[in-house]
């Protein structure tokens, strides 16, 4: 496989990157368990088979105070005890959206997320889950290289 970046987007389109920065911001500062967002981000980056963001969100999970066995098992999240009820709904609804050409989010999904949160933290959910499927084509469509993400460099959120 060529792993040659294809092109710098944050200079292409400042523009659109700054946009999804805000989105960003959104998420953060939503009130949503920081665990939770980056469990939900690194899960839909596996699904897509993007490296640069399955790097990049292990590391923020780690510097939230995720565990080694959680993140390696998120693969498996359904075989494992490591997660609570309310995080296997997010991680259903995740693979629901990420997945949506297969059952486009299933009813029975739906219901199970809907009684762990709270419509506006549904609503914030579901735009992580969207805008982590939109870096992930970023990602993988300009060829963004794994690796030297550090946590401590994020500073757009």
């Amino acid at each position: 496989m060529n792993l040659t970046p294809r092109l710098d987007y944050t200079k292409a389109s400042p523009e659109a990157v700054q946009a999804m920065y805000g989105l960003e911001r959104v998420i953060r500062n939503s009130g949503l368990d920081p665990k939770i967002i980056e469990l939900v981000k690194t899960r839909a980056s596996q699904i897509n088979g993007c490296a640069f963001c399955v790097d990049m969100h292990t590391k923020d999970a780690r510097a939230h105070g995720e565990t080694e066995q959680r993140l390696y098992g998120l693969s498996a999240w359904r075989e494992t005890p490591f997660y609570s009820e309310k995080e296997r709904a997010a991680l259903a609804w995740t693979e629901a959206l990420t997945n949506i050409q297969q059952g486009h989010a299933p009813d029975a999904v739906y219901e199970e997320v809907k009684q762990h949160f709270e419509e506006k933290d549904l609503m914030n959910l579901t735009i992580a889950i969207t805008t982590i499927n939109a870096w992930n084509r970023i990602a993988i469509g300009f060829r963004v290289l794994p690796g030297s993400y550090q946590p401590a460099a994020k500073a757009h959120v």
